[in-house]
């Protein structure tokens, strides 16, 4: 399980958050950009510099994801591109995407995307304030805390189920 940060639009509050979650959880956490990514020194931190280019950060986060890992972006069509491969994924307000409301989230930024064309001015996202740092930093602690559980669970089946064999091998 890792974390793949869609690093190129991350508010630097969100990536300390995300810094800080990944040492403490020993979680990796790979932060994916077309530009440099300065990053504390630590094993669970790391930044991958891609080539310039549209979407060629989001190409290599889809390439790199897999069913137990999170995926934090505020781009819709790469959190349906990764929900499609297994990984889950939230927005850096800790919006969670799911398989049942990403359809309805891209046809809403396909519409807001028109309205945008064709010269009406939609605004843009309201800067983030303490309370969408806060939701944040809960979906991310939550969502480590349950995969750690999950983690724990399969160690101890498996170790369970290593001494039966034993057992039996010795019967």
């Amino acid at each position: 399980m890792k974390l793949l940060i869609d690093a190129d639009a991350c508010p630097v509050v969100i990536k300390e958050i995300i810094c800080r979650a990944a040492q403490r959880t020993q979680t990796p956490a790979w932060f994916v950009a077309n530009q440099l990514i300065s990053l504390a020194e630590s094993p669970w931190l790391r930044a991958i510099r891609v080539a310039q280019g549209f979407d060629e950060a989001d190409n290599e986060i889809v390439s790199l994801a897999e069913t137990d890992d999170l995926v934090i972006t505020n781009d819709i069509p790469l959190a349906a591109d990764v929900l499609a491969k297994g990984a889950s994924a939230i927005s850096m307000r800790g919006e969670k995407y799911s398989p049942d409301s990403i359809k309805a989230q891209l046809t809403m930024r396909d519409f807001m995307d028109t309205l945008r064309g064709s010269g009406s001015h939609t605004g843009g996202p309201a800067p983030l304030n303490h309370s969408d740092r806060q939701q944040f930093a809960n979906k991310l602690d939550t969502f480590l805390q349950l995969t750690q559980q999950q983690t724990t669970k399969q160690q101890l089946s498996k170790q369970h189920f290593s001494k039966q064999q034993q057992s039996k091998r010795k019967s």
